[in-house]
C-alpha cells in the first residue's frame, strides 16, 4: 500500500537542488553550454511496516422532522465520542454530516434522512479495535485503513533522499565514463518523495447495529513502500584539447 511522505516534502511534494550543487557535480563553476546533455532518474525504495490505523464508523437515520433527525444522529454521536474517551491512545474527531429530504410522488417532503460520522486515528492496533468492536453496537464500519505515520516517514524520508541523491551522483559519473568524458556538471535536479500513506480499506460487519456485541477483531497492518526519485539532467564534459 503511493502513495503518502507528509512531511518535510509534502506527499507530491518536490525540492529543487538547481545547478551548482556541489555533492553532484564536477566543475561546478562552469556555465552549461547546452550541448551533451543526458537526463536520468534514479529512485530509492524501502518496505516498510505500516504503524498507524485510520478508521470511520458512521451512524444513519430517518426522521419526520429536521429536529428528530438531529436529535437521533446527535445522541448517536455524543455516546461514539464519549465512549472514545475510554481509549486516550486513539483519537476520535467528528467526521462527516449529510442531511436531505425525502420526497413523495408529488414532490413534497415526507421525511428526513442523516448521516454523521467519526472519525478514528491511532498508533496502537489493539485498543483502535476493541473500540470499533464497541463503537459497532451503534454505529456502522465505513472503513479501516493502515499506513506510515507522519514521524516514521519523516524519518525514512531523510534517509532515502540521501540515498536516491548518491545514486544519481554514481549514476552521473558512470556516464561520463561511458561517453568518455573527464567529467560532468549538473544543469538542474529534483527530489520527489512518493508513497507514505497509502491506504488499505477493510471493511467490517454492517449489521453490527443488530447485535448485542461485537466480537474483537485483530488488526494485520502489512506494509508501504516508501520511494524519493531524483530526476535531473547533466552536462557532459569533454577533456580539454
Amino acid at each position: 500500500m503511493s502513495k503518502s511522505f507528509s512531511k518535510s516534502l509534502s506527499k507530491a511534494g518536490m525540492l529543487s537542488l538547481l545547478g551548482g550543487a556541489a555533492l553532484f557535480a564536477q566543475a561546478a563553476n562552469a556555465e552549461p553550454t547546452g550541448y551533451n546533455q543526458i537526463s536520468f532518474n534514479v529512485e530509492a525504495n524501502q518496505e516498510v511496516e505500516n504503524d498507524q490505523v485510520t478508521a470511520t464508523l458512521y451512524k444513519q437515520a430517518q426522521a419526520t422532522t429536521p429536529k428528530k433527525l438531529a436529535t437521533e444522529l446527535n445522541t448517536a454521536m455524543n455516546q461514539a465520542l464519549s465512549t472514545a474517551k475510554g481509549y486516550p491512545t486513539v483519537i476520535a474527531t467528528t467526521g462527516q454530516q449529510h442531511t436531505y429530504p425525502k420526497y413523495d410522488d408529488n414532490g413534497k417532503i415526507v421525511g428526513w434522512t442523516g448521516t454523521v460520522s467519526v472519525d478514528l486515528k491511532s498508533n496502537d492496533f489493539a485498543k483502535t479495535s476493541e473500540l470499533v468492536a464497541k463503537l459497532q453496537e451503534n454505529l456502522v464500519v465505513q472503513n479501516i485503513q493502515f499506513g506510515v505515520s507522519e514521524k516514521k516517514q519523516k524519518q525514512l524520508e531523510k534517509e532515502l533522499i540521501k540515498k536516491a541523491s548518491l545514486q544519481f551522483k554514481e549514476q552521473a559519473q558512470s556516464l561520463a565514463e561511458v561517453w568518455g568524458m573527464s567529467g560532468y556538471q549538473v544543469v538542474n535536479v529534483s527530489i520527489n518523495s512518493s508513497g507514505g500513506y497509502q491506504p488499505r480499506p477493510m471493511m467490517m460487519m454492517r449489521d453490527a447495529a443488530a447485535k448485542s456485541s461485537v466480537p474483537v477483531q485483530e488488526f494485520e497492518g502489512g506494509n508501504t513502500r516508501l520511494g524519493v526519485t531524483a530526476s535531473g539532467t547533466i552536462e557532459l564534459i569533454p577533456f580539454m584539447k
